[in-house]
């Protein structure tokens, strides 16, 4: 039976990649994407969920919260795990080509909004620059994910109107630029305010805003967009809280006072 099929490193990573895309509530048979993955992969869809299961025993996320997923596949999924902290950038990046792969299509064309401008770019510099811009794509997908397709200060949940904000900015940590502890769902308007440091987020996860923003509280636009924000909680995400530390360098270095 196919079910009794050794998992290739491909599959590990394939569900790897959907488990990232997933929040914890939906895996399990019966949700869509887990559906279409195992038809790809010509295993059943309990056999998928159970793999995303195996994921989450590793995840120090749910290890921190007491909830043990399924160990049993530990040994199998563990070194993917692994992989995947200690190089985002290329683990997520051959998630993607494999998967564009069983879709039976390419990369340019599955990104071909994303990848708009590459077409005339040559050798090293184009791979480097599709790369960069398909992570940014996944990124975006595993933290709009994560805060349940809301943005976390106004809970507007049109997927076109959500962007992933970094916390610690893209050129400043490679190391951290795809952890999806540093990033944080928002609207246009905040990720800007946000970016630029007009708005920030303390380690108890309310927000501050700037001694710049303050001094517009004249201005209609103070009370109809921040004043209402001053000092709540932000809408907590469903797995990957901000990690404090990223809080804190947004503090430090770009939040204006």
């Amino acid at each position: 039976m196919a079910e009794r099929k050794l998992w290739s490193r491909d599959e590990l990573i394939l569900a790897l990649n959907l488990y990232l895309k997933l929040p914890f509530g939906k895996l399990h048979s019966r949700t869509p994407e887990i559906i279409h993955l195992a038809s790809m992969l010509g295993r059943t869809s309990g056999s998928v969920a159970m793999r995303l299961n195996n994921f989450a025993s590793v995840d120090p996320y749910h290890q921190q919260r007491g909830i043990v997923g399924l160990p049993g596949g530990k040994k199998q999924v563990e070194p993917i795990w692994n992989e995947f902290i200690n190089n985002k950038d290329e683990l997520l990046f051959e998630s993607e080509r494999i998967l564009a792969e069983k879709e039976k299509i390419t990369l340019e064309d599955k990104f071909s909004e994303t990848l708009k401008g590459t077409e005339h770019l040559k050798g090293e510099y184009k791979l480097r620059e599709i790369k960069t811009r398909v992570n940014q794509n996944v990124f975006r997908q595993i933290v709009i994910a994560n805060y349940g397709g809301k943005c976390a200060i106004t809970g507007i949940n049109i997927p076109d109107l959500l962007i992933a904000s970094h916390i610690i900015p893209w050129s400043k940590n490679e190391k951290e630029r795809l952890n999806p502890e540093n990033g944080i769902c928002l609207s246009p308007l905040y990720d800007r305010a946000y970016d630029k440091g007009y708005i920030g987020i303390d380690k108890k996860y309310e927000i501050l805003l700037s001694n710049d923003l303050k001094k517009k509280s004249k201005e209609e636009y103070y009370s109809k967009y921040f004043a209402s924000i001053d000092g709540i909680k932000i809408i907590m995400p469903q797995k990957y809280y901000p990690h404090k530390t990223f809080l804190e360098y947004h503090l430090d270095k770009i939040f204006k006072g």
